[in-house]
């Protein structure tokens, strides 16, 4: 994506980073071991592998300036994010993509899943957050990067015919944006996380790992 990209739709948020702060503590550092290795795909600002704890962190993106934003001791590769040859076989255990796969073709996409493949550890996970077409079709295109619609039901499917198990799936995981009216609050967060009605959510959260190693 071009500089401008990142001075207009994706201009750096400080509430950003309160989201993946909370969703680190209160959610996703229950998946994530602190001698894992995480690998952060399509990283932009680095508000999530900021937040995380683990033995090693790694970041990916294609634009250059997202080195000047990654917190001290995690590794930075500028490239695409299928670009994986720099890791070891079996050297990720939690691999991690929000809002990046509605910016890649079909072919993209399965492109990075047969790279990302060798390169997860026996319990190696992909994780997966982002807009579901099924929730959030009136705001989808209004990002003109978007090439690809993706639902819950056929990121899932994609995933299965690319040699990955999903193994949980959570449509309504998040709402769409910090961009709203709404106060971005550790507590409101927490109070979404925790409630069992998410008639906002517009983002999903797919797990899956390849077939065969569960």
């Amino acid at each position: 994506m071009s500089e401008g990209y990142h001075d207009t739709r994706f201009v750096q948020d400080a509430r950003r980073a309160i989201v993946w702060q909370t969703l680190w503590r209160h959610h996703f550092s229950r998946l994530v071991a602190p001698g894992d290795c995480v690998l952060d795909l399509g990283c932009g600002y680095g508000d999530f592998i900021n937040s995380v704890a683990a033995a090693r962190r790694i970041a990916v993106d294609a634009w250059p300036g997202f080195t000047r934003h990654v917190a001290p001791g995690v590794e930075t590769h500028v490239g695409d994010a299928a670009d994986l040859g720099f890791l070891g076989d079996g050297a990720v255990d939690f691999a991690f993509a929000s809002n990046l796969f509605e910016h890649m073709t079909q072919d993209a996409l399965a492109g990075l899943l047969a790279a990302l493949r060798p390169r997860l550890s026996p319990r190696g996970t992909l994780n997966i957050l982002q807009p579901n077409w099924r929730f959030a079709y009136r705001e989808y295109w209004d990002d003109y990067t978007h090439v690809t619609a993706w639902s819950d039901i056929g990121l899932k499917d994609f995933l299965e015919a690319h040699g990955f198990e999903v193994f949980d799936v959570a449509p309504r995981f998040m709402p769409l944006t910090v961009k709203s009216r709404l106060p971005v609050s550790p507590l409101l967060i927490r109070l979404w996380l925790a409630s069992p009605v998410k008639p906002g959510g517009k983002q999903m959260f797919l797990r899956a790992r390849p077939r065969g190693t569960a």
